[in-house]
């Protein structure tokens, strides 16, 4: 096999994002602009991937890196500048289920 033939991936560590910043599973990551030619494959994926907001969960069954390798290229990427992290929909927020069914059958009824 030639030296090119297969060429290996290189990760450099980056930092550990702070205790309050703490990336997980359902973080959110949207895009901020779009690839630039001569972006590392990765970054260059993430971001066609993140048009919409995707989490670093679905994030890396897409690409299928360990969360813990996506951590650091995903914290790099909201270092500089592009990648937006929000947090995900807390719970509380969302709608009563049950107080939307009783809407929709007694709308249904009328």
């Amino acid at each position: 096999m030639r030296r090119g033939d297969h060429p290996e991936r290189l990760y450099l560590v980056g930092e550990q994002p702070p205790a309050q910043g703490r990336l997980d599973l359902v973080t959110l990551f949207v895009a901020e602009h779009e690839p630039t030619h001569g972006m590392s494959p990765e970054p260059a994926a993430i971001l066609r991937m993140c048009e919409q907001p995707l989490s670093m969960a679905e994030i890396s069954a897409h690409m299928r890196l360990p969360t813990s390798m996506l951590t650091l290229i995903l914290t790099d990427m909201v270092a500089d500048g592009q990648l937006e992290a929000r947090a995900p929909i807390p719970t509380a927020s969302l709608p009563d289920i049950d107080l939307l069914k009783a809407v929709m059958h007694g709308l249904q009824r009328l």
